[in-house]
C-alpha cells in the first residue's frame, strides 16, 4: 500500500525540484551553528509546547523531512523549515539534513508563507502581513500573490484589510480570541470604539460570527428612500446613541408626533436578562 504524502511534501517538490537523478542525494549535513532564520519568515510565535515536542520526536526518530536553506556569504539562511531547525537545537543536534535551494528575497519570503499556509501555522495577521509585505516591499500585485500562494484575488485582498483594525481588535485576533471571520465583519464599522466594544462582547459572550454581523447591521447607517424624511430631532439622536453605549446593544427610537417607541436588539437570553436588571433596578 502507498503512503500517502502530506500536504506540505507536495508542495515544496512542486517548488523546489532538484532536477537530480535519483541515485544522487540532493541533501547535504549542515551545522546547525551555521544556519540563520529567515528574516522574512511571516510566522512570528512559535509554540514552545510545540517545540518541545517536535525536538522529542527528533530524538527518537530524527529530522524525518530536510530544512530548506539558502548559501550565503557567513553560512546559510533558512527558506523554510524554521520550526524543525529550533527544535534541533532543542533536542542537542550539531548538524541538520538541508537542501541547498537558490533563491531570491521575495521567492524565499513566498516558499515560507506557503508553507506554513500549508501547514497552517500562520496566526490570520502572520498571513496578512505576509501578503503586505510581499505586494508593499517586493512589488507584487495582489493577484501576483494569489497566484503564488494558490489562493483567490479576493482572499489576498480581504486578509490583508484585517489590518486595519483598532489594535486591541489586533490583539484578540493574534491571541486566537477572535476568528478571522468574526474581524471581518467588524471591518465596515466606521467608529473604532463601537468596533472595539463589540469584539470584546463577542469574546465575553461568545458571540458567533453571525451575531457580530448583526450587531454591526444595527449600527449601520440606514438607506435613504427616494422621499424626503423630516431630520430627527438631535435629543433623540444623542439618545439613542447613549442608550446604546450604555446597554452594549443595538437601540433604535422611533419618534413622531411626541410619541413613539424604543427598540433594543438583543442576541440570547442572557442579553435580554442583562437588559430586564437593568430596567428593574432600583
Amino acid at each position: 500500500m502507498t503512503s500517502r504524502r502530506g500536504g506540505l511534501g507536495r508542495g515544496l517538490s512542486a517548488l523546489i525540484p532538484t532536477g537530480e537523478p535519483a541515485s544522487v542525494s540532493p541533501y547535504r549535513e549542515i551545522p546547525i551553528s551555521q544556519i540563520r532564520p529567515n528574516p522574512s519568515q511571516p510566522r512570528s510565535h512559535h509554540d514552545e509546547e510545540t517545540l518541545r515536542g517536535l525536538a522529542r520526536s527528533i530524538i527518537e526518530v530524527g529530522v524525518l523531512q530536510p530544512v530548506v536553506v539558502q548559501e550565503t556569504d557567513d553560512g546559510y539562511t533558512l527558506i523554510s523549515g524554521e520550526r524543525r531547525w529550533r527544535a534541533a537545537q532543542l533536542a542537542g543536534l550539531q548538524s541538520i539534513p538541508a537542501m541547498l535551494r537558490q533563491a531570491d528575497e521575495t521567492a524565499a519570503l513566498t516558499q515560507a508563507l506557503i508553507e506554513n499556509l500549508q501547514r497552517e501555522d500562520l496566526t490570520p495577521l502572520e498571513e496578512a502581513s505576509a501578503y503586505r509585505d510581499l505586494i508593499n516591499q517586493h512589488g507584487l500585485t495582489q493577484q501576483e500573490v494569489a497566484h503564488r500562494v494558490g489562493k483567490g484575488r479576493a482572499t489576498v485582498a480581504n486578509s490583508i484589510r484585517l489590518l486595519r483594525l483598532p489594535p486591541p481588535i489586533l490583539e484578540l485576533l493574534e491571541t486566537a480570541q477572535l476568528t478571522a471571520g468574526h474581524a471581518r465583519a467588524l471591518l465596515s464599522v466606521s467608529d473604532p470604539k463601537y468596533a472595539t466594544h463589540i469584539a470584546k462582547r463577542a469574546v465575553a459572550e461568545g458571540w458567533t460570527v453571525r451575531q457580530v454581523e448583526q450587531a454591526v447591521n444595527a449600527r449601520a447607517p440606514r438607506k435613504r428612500t427616494s422621499r424626503t424624511r423630516t431630520p430627527r430631532p438631535a435629543q433623540i439622536v444623542e439618545l439613542e446613541t447613549r442608550l446604546t453605549d450604555q446597554l452594549g446593544l443595538p437601540v433604535s427610537i422611533s419618534y413622531g408626533n411626541q410619541k413613539g417607541s424604543v427598540k433594543v436588539g438583543y442576541n440570547s437570553i442572557d442579553d435580554l436578562q442583562r437588559v430586564f436588571a437593568k430596567l428593574i433596578a432600583p
